[in-house]
């Protein structure tokens, strides 16, 4: 396992972290201020701005792209919605190539409205991998499937094991080109039993694309935006990284917390100081 003492360039911020709370450009230069290595932008922020602009700085900052977050939800009540969620994940993947993402995040999406066929809107999500890998790979973007907590299966994802997720990318990536991965996520695996053994085959097959770490609080007070900083929770993250990088994983330790309560509210700088602090403490 790499030694993240004074290795903040192995780390990454997801934007969501800071509470989406100031225009892009600042949180950029606040992230590399801080001296982490790499950032990972979320849609609402580039969409509708001058993307190349963005990516500009970002390089000029020299901080690296881990993840472009987040996918448009693929399952859908009618053939016309599902090909327009199709072509906003192919118009993402181009705004991702831009900002050099080194992989584009796939939240699969939940059950249609008033929709209870699960087998159904799993098979869309088969069928819309499908559809969207060639743009991928003529962006030079790989997917990231992220399995969600399964308390998400009804309205976020359908796809809520790593296991699960590996299915689907041998399914539709048989022939494992690079373009199809997984994005391990802490707050969302931590619980399975079969993660160890997931998290071998994923790292067998060269899938794991992006790793994202914060902590799940014993008295979660909310099932989405209340995550906890690391350290503060009850994961054994220092295990978990431990098991996805000896499966070969050497990407950026990447920061994702959803906290409404709690660290949204506070200093933004506060924010990444702690971020630091945890990591190289409690990761």
């Amino acid at each position: 396992m790499r030694n993240l003492q004074g290795r903040l360039d192995l780390c990454s911020i997801n934007t969501a972290t800071l509470g989406h709370r100031e225009p892009i450009s600042l949180t950029i230069d606040r992230i590399a201020r801080a001296g982490f290595g790499g950032i990972a932008p979320w849609r609402r922020e580039i969409e509708g701005a001058d993307v190349a602009q963005i990516a500009r700085q970002i390089k000029a900052l020299g901080l690296s792209v881990s993840g472009y977050c987040r996918s448009t939800a693929l399952p859908a009540a009618t053939a016309a919605e599902f090909n327009a969620n199709i072509e906003a994940n192919r118009a993402a993947l181009r705004d991702a190539a831009t900002l050099g993402a080194q992989c584009f995040v796939i939240v699969t999406g939940g059950l249609p409205a008033q929709s209870r066929d699960l087998l159904g809107a799993r098979s869309q999500v088969v069928e819309g991998m499908a559809m969207l890998l060639d743009t991928a790979r003529d962006c030079g973007v790989p997917l990231a499937i992220e399995p969600l907590h399964p308390m998400y299966a009804a309205d976020r994802a359908v796809v809520n094991t790593l296991a699960q997720a590996l299915d689907i990318c041998r399914a539709v990536d048989a022939e494992n080109t690079g373009y199809l991965g997984v994005a391990i996520d802490a707050y969302h695996c931590w619980w399975d039993p079969a993660l160890a053994a997931a998290i071998e085959t994923a790292g067998r097959e060269n899938r794991i694309l992006a790793f994202h770490v914060c902590d799940w609080l014993r008295d979660t007070r909310d099932m989405l935006l209340d995550r906890g900083m690391m350290g503060d929770g009850v994961i054994d993250l220092p295990s978990l990284r431990r098991s996805v990088e000896s499966a070969g994983y050497d990407g950026h330790v990447e920061v994702e917390i959803f906290s409404a309560q709690d660290w949204w509210q506070r200093d933004p700088d506060q924010v990444l100081a702690t971020c630091a602090e945890r990591l190289q403490s409690h990761c």
